[in-house]
């Protein structure tokens, strides 16, 4: 399928959330998508993968969506797809709409896994990287932590790898639990600390932990269309 934009758009900063570690990247692309009140302006699935499609309030939930919001001059990458074995393919989606919108930045969200080594109740720290100097500095200066050690998987170890544009990624640390809105908000509260977006911090995780519900629902409705599939391709042998 080849992707297409509604709408053009011109030196935009794109941050994108995949599924990953207590899907945080997902629940935080959400968040930014309902609080900016985006547009959508594209949507893509993959011809390479089984066709099942979650439906939430009588509506289809594509499996990654393009929004755009115009005030802050963003494009919002947000996905419910499971991205287990098509992590390039997924990157290439992305790689095509920085290359469509002449992206300015890229900014990548996404947890760190860190099984039961922190209390749940203890506030979860965001890292980053970044391979631009000056935005190392400016994030050292609002006293981010930088990820100075550690191994980077899936879709956004793919981007890190292929992408030419000026690029930063936000870790969160998650107990991996699915889905984690605790992180999720911190996510974007650090976010939002860089890019200013007058995020209203006092009903954040509130917000978060209704898309957490959502997102459940839209992972369970989507592993039962598996689960049926699984049974009727069993049922064509013998």
């Amino acid at each position: 399928m080849e992707l297409q934009l509604s709408k053009e758009v011109s030196q935009a900063r794109v941050i994108n959330g995949f599924p990953g570690f207590g899907l945080v990247g997902t629940i935080a692309t959400e968040f930014l998508v309902d609080h900016l009140k985006a547009e959508l302006i594209g949507k893509f699935w993959f011809e390479s993968q089984s066709p099942s499609i979650a439906v939430h309030d009588g509506k289809i939930i594509n499996p990654i969506s393009i929004y755009y919001n115009e005030k802050y001059n963003l494009v919002i990458i947000h996905s419910i797809a499971a991205t287990n074995g098509i992590e390039w393919e997924c990157a290439k989606v992305v790689r095509d709409v920085l290359h469509k919108v002449g992206a300015s930045e890229l900014i990548s969200l996404e947890g760190v896994g860190l099984g039961n080594l922190v209390p749940k109740d203890e506030e979860p720290r965001v890292f980053y990287y970044t391979n631009q100097e000056e935005k190392a500095k400016l994030f050292e200066e609002k006293k981010f932590q930088q990820l100075s050690e550690g191994v980077i998987i899936g879709v956004t170890a793919s981007l890190l790898l292929q992408v030419q544009v000026p690029t930063s990624a936000f870790f969160v640390e998650t107990h991996t639990q699915l889905p984690d809105s605790k992180a999720a908000a911190k996510l974007i509260e650090v976010l939002d600390q860089y890019i200013g977006m007058d995020v209203d911090y006092s009903p954040l995780l509130e917000t978060a932990e209704k898309f957490e519900e959502k997102l459940k629902t839209l992972l369970e409705k989507s592993q039962t269309a598996n689960d049926i599939k699984s049974k009727k391709d069993l049922s064509y042998v013998g």
